[in-house]
């Protein structure tokens, strides 16, 4: 019980008080934001590195302007499908030659084919 007594008359454990940051700031680092952003390099070559999109729109509407030109591309190339020659047509002007396998044996000779570049075969 005397123990605990002269525990609790005993001053507290000192605090380290020492700052954690140096007291004389450093005037290099004060000013590393301004050199870096001195040397920051233009827009024009974040867009060249695709970092910057190279739109000027305001950037609230450039997801919905990815999002129409994505439209706009997938109608392009639906168009141009629906217009080209049936493979029929193709082989008629010699352009396709027709083979003589069924679909079956065509369907194993790629599975083959594919196996094989897998495996590091052919």
């Amino acid at each position: 019980m005397a123990d605990k007594d002269n525990a609790a008359t005993a001053s507290p454990a000192p605090v380290d008080e020492t700052p954690i940051s140096p007291s004389r700031p450093n005037p290099g680092r004060k000013n590393s934001l301004e050199q870096h952003l001195m040397h920051r390099p233009e827009r024009q070559e974040l867009v060249e590195k695709n970092i910057l999109p190279a739109s000027t729109a305001a950037p609230g509407l450039q997801a919905s302007q990815k999002e129409l030109e994505k439209h706009m591309r997938a109608d392009s190339l639906n168009e141009k499908i629906a217009h080209r020659p049936s493979p029929e047509a193709l082989i008629k002007e010699g352009v396709l030659h027709d083979d003589p396998r069924s679909p079956d044996e065509k369907y194993a000779e790629a599975i083959e084919e594919e196996y094989a570049k897998r495996e590091g075969g052919a």
